[in-house]
């Protein structure tokens, strides 16, 4: 289930998002009420990463000062109390993505860990010589050089799908791709550098109409919609906290219950061991398998923190204040001559990229900065799709459901001033 592409009309007035209050919402953020340069802040940067809401925060906080604990393997009460609410973080996200069992959720670092995890394991297990695995234009590096380090090792080769001039996949060149060598198709939900939302349902069938595998890269669709992966039906969905209003350093890679338990573990340690002697090794049963060594705890109380925060609100009403803010912006940008927006198709989540005809990025984003204003430039990760729109990066500004018409506006005058000192 998604609510990615949920227009609100351009008339549909803030007040409408009958479960928003805007201010109180942003009251739960605390670094938003502090100033830069003299400046509010304004921040526009929520694809590289999410702010944090207090109870969040104060999550993270309560657990170091009253349950700190190593999980699983102690035998007090502070392990116990650690053990449970790490489980029960499991659980959170299991019912969250609606997996079938909480066994086919595993702890990561975040996207870029759970994407190697699945090259490592899955991927040496399975891929062979001439093999093909189809990726996009619009990834990721995260999610094109594990592919192409498991490629150049299993003598394998990567396909790629082409974009059409507004940025959006070519499903018909999808299509002509797919083969008896296709053995699996990795693409992002969301572009983290256009916003555009991919038709991963589509995606999803007719690769396994082919029987190759899909891995989704979720990072940037967590923040802005309802994921559910028995009705994707995708094999694997990856995801990062930090973009989903929780702490850096932990993510999730879901995977389907059988293809978890036929792949071997990547790291080995303690915790993803059952028995364990200078003769053998016995394995631990999944999730465990695949999580070795001393886990993010306080990570996992996060995330189940950031979803009990969102859980508060209508995700469709999210979804469509999100995009009445980006068809505001929209409209307010292409009003300055010069700009030209980058991927300026109807199928986005709330990210807008530009460049205005004779004004570099980076000089853009330090004027921008002394104006409070914090955006992000560059290729963003995303080189290989930057070269097929014949650029070297963009400025992106990415919203999230915190922020408001108000700080567009005075985004748009900080950038017409910053302009005016270049051109």
């Amino acid at each position: 289930m998604s609510n990615l592409n949920k227009q609100a009309p351009d008339n549909h007035p803030t007040r409408h998002f009958r479960s928003l209050d805007i201010e109180k919402i942003r009251a739960d953020f605390p670094i938003l009420a502090q100033k830069v340069n003299g400046h509010e802040l304004i921040y526009f940067d929520n694809a590289a990463t999410s702010q944090k809401p207090l109870s969040v925060i104060k999550a993270v906080d309560t657990y170091y000062q009253s349950s700190n604990s190593n999980v699983h393997r102690g035998a007090h009460y502070l392990s116990d109390q650690a053990t449970q609410q790490f489980e029960q973080a499991r659980q959170k996200v299991q019912a969250y993505i609606n997996a079938a069992n909480r066994e086919e959720v595993i702890w990561t670092r975040g996207t870029t860990e759970a994407i190697n995890l699945v090259a490592q394991t899955w991927g040496r297990q399975n891929i062979k010589a001439d093999d093909e695995i189809i990726l996009s234009s619009l990834e990721h590096h995260s999610n094109i050089v594990p592919w192409q380090m498991l490629a150049e090792e299993k003598k394998a080769h990567i396909r790629v799908i082409n974009i059409d001039a507004d940025g959006q996949l070519d499903l018909s060149h999808f299509e002509s791709l797919l083969c008896d060598k296709t053995k699996l198709v990795s693409v992002g939900h969301v572009s983290n550098a256009l916003g555009v939302t991919n038709p991963i349902q589509d995606i999803i069938k007719l690769a396994h109409q082919q029987g190759a595998k899909v891995l989704i890269d979720g990072a940037q669709a967590m923040a802005h919609s309802s994921v559910d992966v028995q009705q994707l039906d995708c094999d694997f969905y990856a995801f990062s906290g930090h973009k989903m209003f929780a702490p850096m350093g932990i993510g999730v890679l879901y995977g389907k219950s059988e293809l978890l338990n036929s792949m071997p573990p990547w790291q080995g340690g303690g915790e993803m061991i059952e028995k364990v002697s200078f003769d053998k090794t016995t394995f631990n049963q999944i999730p465990y398998k695949f999580e070795a060594g001393t886990p993010n705890v306080s990570g996992a109380i996060g995330i189940a923190t950031a979803i009990d925060y969102l859980a508060q609100f209508n995700s469709d009403d999210i979804a469509a204040y999100e995009q009445q803010l980006l068809n505001y912006a929209t409209q307010a940008l292409l009003k300055i001559e010069g700009l030209v927006i980058e991927g300026n198709c109807p199928n986005k989540v709330a990210v807008i990229s530009f460049n205005i005809v004779g004004c570099h990025g980076q000089d853009l984003g330090m004027l921008l900065d002394q104006q409070g204003v914090a955006l992000r430039t560059g290729h963003h990760c995303a080189m290989p799709l930057m070269q097929c729109l014949g650029i070297n990066g963009t400025v992106r500004v990415s919203f999230s459901f915190y922020n408001n018409q108000q700080e567009i506006d005075q985004f748009v005058q900080a950038l017409i001033k910053a302009k005016s000192m270049l051109v």
